[in-house]
């Protein structure tokens, strides 16, 4: 239900002509809106003046309307102020599925018109954009993961609007998000690739690697991650509405309405918020207890993971749990799957039957006996490999499933093409309302041609390389966009290392096939990668923001259009910090590891020496893909448990158990959906204030400062403290989420 709050500003004109502003109206009314439209309007036409005038003295007390009349005092309205729209939150069908003709309502109403893209969320965007491109830059190139920007950057939003008084913000909230939402998809692409060629560099001088081609080998991606994702938002954001669990979408869509609401609605996130980041922020900055857990930590679990190669692990932070709880036990439980099949029988089976042997698969690098590595070493040498083949025959899979969604949309490019439209359109809702296709085909084509320009002149200086490397890029980025988009949406997670691992291996292998191989072929096929990973990291990203507009009422146009300029800036950004850091830090060792970029390195530098990748242990990934898909079974989440390590998907089989036990527990469904409302206020709390935390953390070691007891945080008796300390969390959560009536 909306309210709407209006400061009516009043002057009276007295008969010597002296206008005086002595007052001010307030009025409070549930539909107030077209009475304040009618008000504006009247003052605009001929007679306005008096009619407005005649209009507010029935609003005014009978006491004030007396005076005015006996002093000839005409009464004329200043202006009118909208002052606050007040929220009441998401309606009740936002998280389920939709039933046969019922119709999602958001926040926003798609009849009226609110404050979206202004001077003041374009320049706050932008703001975020540099300053976590850069925070999301360093953190990834130290540990290899990349936090998602999305969350904290809400919580900025909405903390500068309630400080500056702005009132009514959730749409400039909304696209100050999006655009600030660059710095980690733009991050994510770029430094799983580009600071190879660094790397390489170290080992051939020859190579040469400038901030030109860093920065629009992002730029190019990003752009072309977005524009290949707008004809697929409507599917993903509406036509499958409640069938996936958008994590990340749901958790950012929490902070910016309970932002909104304010008062008491708000208190479960702020709590949950305070908790969850002050328990990531003592683990990470401080190392009071471990983050990761293993059976290690106990004489038998330590027994076992030695001699046969069988650990099982957890995260114990904050921010995995409340992701668990927001994808549920039916996602959860199938991630998971795929991590048990190989931490639990794969790892073992491999120690205890090739435990003697060194299998190469065709890498001369492997030199040691499988039953000499760790599970670990097992898992990163072989077992991920069987997932990257699982992701890429899902992600081949759900085009298949997706072909009728994708042939529409090129349909309907090709209809706006031919100058052929819709007589509907033109009553197209505000919330509905996409870049057209014609625009869109116009973009695609622009952006190949300039990639083309860039690779030809920039990068292979050979106009059939060139165009190889071209088809590579819009073939595989167009096929696997639903891919990425999928992912997110299930599990808020994009593989997008494990596909641009299968861009970079096919890539190399059809460049050798040409002829283009050695010093150069590295550098193509890192390039070729960098654009191809940046425009599927965008893709995933992107429907994150798109479904948070979507829930909350935001213009789709706006936020499509005005992503651009963030690519633009969150890719200047990373080209620069790249550059510095790998002057200052080096990538090879040290502070800066670049673990997913040295693995690229590792990959590639082979086979453009002519030897071969895993295929065996993709084709293992290939089948069971398959089969689970025969099952009925999803065969992408499963393969995403398989890719993913150990420890961060356990934490969501634990969310996913506290949800269901939440939602489970009385026999009333309406008490149990409040309950489990709750439960996603306080595990958006989670994510929030650990990714916030993060942030913070990150830039206290930027700064030199590192507070971690790594000795302490790697014993034994830590991990038990760790033990302790996640059941509590555990229980916060559950007990929390219980504490609420309908």
């Amino acid at each position: 239900m909306h309210f709407f709050l209006y400061r009516l500003k009043i002057h009276s004109i007295y008969p010597t002509g002296e206008c005086r502003k002595n007052f001010h109206l307030f009025v409070l009314r549930e539909n107030l809106f077209s009475l304040a439209g009618k008000f504006i309007f009247m003052r605009e036409t001929k007679n306005g003046k008096q009619q407005a005038g005649s209009h507010l003295s029935l609003l005014l007390s009978k006491k004030r309307r007396s005076f005015a009349e006996s002093q000839d005092i005409k009464l004329q309205i200043s202006y009118i102020m909208e002052d606050e729209e007040k929220v009441s939150g998401l309606p009740e069908n936002a998280y389920r599925e939709l039933k046969e003709g019922e119709v999602y309502k958001p926040i926003l109403s798609p009849d009226k018109q609110y404050r979206e893209v202004t001077p003041w969320s374009v320049f706050w965007g932008l703001v975020m954009a540099v300053i976590f491109s850069a925070a999301a830059a360093f953190l990834g190139l130290k540990v290899g993961q990349v936090f998602e920007a999305a969350i904290p950057i809400a919580i900025i939003a909405v903390g500068l609007s309630s400080g500056f008084k702005r009132k009514n913000a959730l749409g400039e909230n909304v696209i100050i998000q999006s655009i600030g939402a660059n710095s980690g998809v733009i991050v994510a692409g770029a430094i799983f690739t580009l600071p190879a060629l660094y790397i390489l560099q170290d080992k051939y001088p020859e190579i040469t690697i400038n901030f030109f081609e860093v920065f629009m080998s992002s730029l190019l991606g990003g752009i072309l991650g977005i524009l290949l994702l707008i004809p697929f938002r409507k599917y993903f954001v509406s036509t499958m509405h409640g069938k996936y669990p958008f994590p990340e979408a749901t958790a950012t869509t929490q902070v910016l309405v309970s932002g909104e609401k304010g008062g008491n609605q708000a208190k479960p996130l702020i709590y949950a918020g305070l908790v969850g980041g002050l328990y990531d922020f003592i683990i990470a900055t401080f190392g009071w207890w471990s983050e990761t857990v293993s059976t290690r930590i106990i004489g038998v679990g330590e027994m076992l993971a030695d001699k046969v190669k069988v650990v099982f692990k957890v995260n114990t932070g904050a921010a995995v749990l409340g992701l668990g709880y927001i994808i549920g036990l039916k996602y959860s439980a199938i991630i998971c799957a795929g991590s048990f099949l190989v931490w639990l029988v794969i790892i073992p089976l491999m120690s205890a039957i090739f435990g003697a042997e060194v299998l190469t698969f065709g890498n001369d690098a492997i030199t040691q006996t499988v039953g000499s590595m760790s599970a670990e070493e097992i898992f990163t040498t072989y077992a991920r490999h069987i997932g990257i083949g699982g992701i890429a025959t899902a992600g081949v899979i759900g085009i298949f499933n997706s072909w009728g969604i994708i042939k529409g949309a090129v349909g309907l490019a090709a209809k706006e093409l031919k100058g052929k439209t819709d007589a509907g359109q033109a009553k197209e809702l505000r919330t509905q309302k996409d870049i057209s296709m014609k625009v869109i085909a116009i973009g695609i084509f622009v952006t190949l041609i300039v990639t083309y320009l860039f690779f030809h002149f920039g990068v292979l200086d050979n106009w059939y390389y060139a165009l190889i490397g071209l088809l590579l890029v819009g073939i595989i980025a167009f096929l696997f966009t639903t891919v990425a988009a999928n992912a997110i949406a299930i599990v808020g997670t994009n593989p997008v290392s494990g596909m641009t691992l299968m861009t970079l291996i096919l890539a190399s292998i059809i460049l050798v096939a040409v002829g283009l191989k050695g010093t150069a072929g590295m550098v193509s096929a890192l390039i070729i990668g960098g654009v191809v990973c940046t425009a599927l990291s965008m893709a995933g990203g992107f429907i994150t923001d798109l479904k948070i507009g979507y829930w909350i009422g935001s213009t789709p146009i706006k936020q499509e259009g005005w992503k651009f300029l963030g690519t633009l800036v969150s890719a200047a950004t990373v080209g620069g910090v790249i550059l510095i850091l790998h002057q200052t830090f080096g990538f090879t060792s040290g502070q800066l590891a670049a673990p997913q970029a040295n693995a690229m390195a590792a990959v590639i530098e082979p086979l453009m020496s002519g030897s071969s990748a895993p295929w065996a242990l993709y084709a293992i990934g290939a089948v069971l893909a398959i089969i689970l898909n025969f099952c009925k079974i999803p065969a992408l989440a499963f393969a995403l448990g398989m890719f993913i390590p150990l420890e961060l998907n356990t934490p969501l089989l634990i969310g996913g158990a506290i949800s269901w036990y939440v939602g489970s527990r009385s026999t009333d469904q309406a008490l149990n959906s409040t309950r489990l409302e709750r439960g996603t206020l306080l595990a958006s709390g989670f994510i929030a204030g650990g990714a916030l935390m993060g942030v913070v953390s990150a830039a206290m070691r930027f700064a030199g400062i590192n507070l971690l007891n790594t000795e302490w945080m790697e014993s034994n008796a830590a991990g038990g403290l760790a033990v302790v300390m996640y059941v509590i969390l555990i229980t916060y959560l559950a007990i929390s989420s219980l504490k609420t009536k309908k």
